[in-house]
């Protein structure tokens, strides 16, 4: 590719930042890398009325923490800021009035409510569909019906208009989509759509071509609901003598049963997150992110990845870096990609089972009760779980007879297997272990195995009834690692509390 590269991530801070937004984000960091190009966060607020308090610095500690940060951006300024559209007004009004003055745009001075009643008649007259558009301005109140002295008139007296684009009709738009391939548009289903608002502001159609072209992006990736838009914004380059940027149109990410695109209530009926972090409302109400819910930032980084794209190899797990160098925009999927929590939850596992004992240990220590366990041991304990466990807390809980005795033995377990000799065994066991002077793993293996050769008692008759007595549990890791950890008192205690409370 001997073009530079230069891509954008353009969200609006309307509220929290859904999966779907760091997706797109994600992808054109990945583009960017892959070809030593420039991403860069351009924030299009120039829908004041939607604008969300802390929503901007929501997106930007979002994107930190994925680590994808952009090398341009409201908090890295460059070449070709500001990078907040709000401080854009006046290129804005700049561009505007070359496109009036080039006759491809104008003032339309109708009223909300003129345009309303509009609808309505022509509801009533059988046209569900009208449109502000070539076969019906010349009807409306606009520069192209009035006369300049009746236009100018208007603006001195401060009369509120929008500008439109003028759209000709009878004509063909092809482009092509790197995702979808050649698409064709006839004009005549296009309207004149409004360029600037009433409120002196440009509208996303405008703002996005004019900082597209100003801020030279070489390609736009975005999601697939500006698909229908952009015949539009084709049209506004030609419109301004400019070359339009390629474009990849992102398939949309639906509900986990493949009907519909996903959103935040699919999220909190099925009980997982649909934003990257907690997000707390003006009053108080908080939706759960991946983040605080536990999630790796590897392994949700690495699921976006998956949600549309697929490397053409069997491998799945990537760092980002090696994303970064699989990755192409003609292995994204046209058709929606399914949400799937239980294969987030896989993504997790893997990278969770794959960090050291050390690592975990670091994410668990502020949760960790008190305990007489040195840092070795609390990372064996760690060891002994990771494989076992979806997030880094579940060991919190899963290790909880290290730091406290069972209170309560499983009641299946115990119901199915304790025996009317399982506190004659278990007693006489432990006499076996207090005779070890090195109680470690191994040695304990050795003496248990020993204990069941003198007894001729089988495995299935000790073993459970054992670890019910030191863990309070019919499953878990390794019962003589446990009992190393335990210490030998604590498991002669254990298996003495187990004999009086069970007979």
């Amino acid at each position: 590719m001997n073009q530079k590269v230069r891509v954008r991530f353009a969200p609006s801070p309307t509220g929290p930042l859904h999966i779907g937004g760091v997706r797109t984000a994600l992808y054109n960091y990945l583009f960017a890398k892959k070809h030593k190009g420039t991403f860069i966060l351009r924030i299009e607020d120039t829908d004041q009325t939607r604008f969300v308090q802390g929503a901007t610095e929501y997106i930007l500690e979002s994107l930190t923490w994925c680590g994808i940060e952009p090398e341009e951006g409201p908090h890295k300024p460059g070449n070709f800021g500001p990078y907040t559209q709000s401080e854009r007004k006046n290129i804005y009004q700049e561009h505007i009035q070359q496109l009036i003055q080039s006759g491809h745009a104008y003032y339309a001075f109708d009223t909300a409510d003129e345009l309303e009643q509009k609808r309505e008649a022509e509801k009533n007259l059988g046209n569900a569909n009208w449109q502000y558009d070539a076969s019906t301005r010349n009807d409306m109140r606009n520069s192209l019906t009035l006369n300049q002295q009746e236009v100018n008139e208007l603006l001195n007296q401060g009369v509120a208009y929008t500008i439109r684009a003028k759209i000709e009709p009878d004509q063909i738009v092809t482009f092509n989509d790197i995702i979808r391939g050649e698409i064709t548009v006839q004009t005549n289903v296009l309207d004149d759509k409004v360029l600037f608002k009433s409120d002196g502001l440009p509208t996303y159609h405008f703002a996005n071509i004019v900082d597209d072209h100003l801020m030279e992006i070489s390609h736009v990736i975005r999601g697939e609901e500006w698909l229908p838009s952009t015949a539009l914004h084709h049209l506004l380059y030609q419109f301004f003598g400019w070359e339009a940027p390629q474009f990849a149109h992102l398939p949309l990410i639906l509900k986990p049963d493949g009907k519909g695109k996903l959103s935040k209530r699919d999220g909190d009926q099925l009980g997982f997150p649909v934003f990257p972090l907690n997000w707390k409302t003006a009053d108080g109400e908080v939706f759960p992110g991946y983040r605080e819910n536990g999630y790796l930032k590897e392994s949700f980084v690495n699921m976006l990845a998956f949600l549309g794209w697929n490397p053409g190899t069997e491998q799945e797990l990537f760092s980002l870096d090696e994303l970064a160098a699989s990755f192409t925009l003609e292995r994204v999927n046209k058709s929606g990609a399914r949400f799937d929590p239980d294969k987030t939850k896989w993504f997790q596992q893997q990278y969770l089972k794959n960090l050291s004992n050390s690592e975990l240990l670091e994410l668990i220590r502020p949760d960790l009760p008190q305990s007489r366990y040195s840092e070795t041991e609390l990372q064996k304990i760690c060891g002994l779980f990771k494989e076992r466990v979806v997030f880094a807390s579940d060991i919190i809980s899963s290790a909880k007879y290290f730091f406290e005795a069972p209170q309560e033995y499983d009641e299946k377990t115990t119901k199915k297997k304790w025996k009317e000799n399982s506190a004659t065994l278990l007693t006489e066991f432990s006499a076996f272990m207090e005779q070890l002077e090195t109680f470690d793993s191994t040695n304990i293996e050795s003496c248990f195995h020993q204990f069941l050769e003198t007894k001729e008692v089988g495995l299935g008759q000790v073993m459970p009834t054992l670890r019910l007595a030191l863990t309070g549990e019919g499953g878990g890791p390794q019962i003589f690692d446990i009992a190393e950890l335990l210490g030998k008192q604590a498991v002669l205690d254990r298996i003495n509390a187990a004999v009086q409370r069970l007979g």
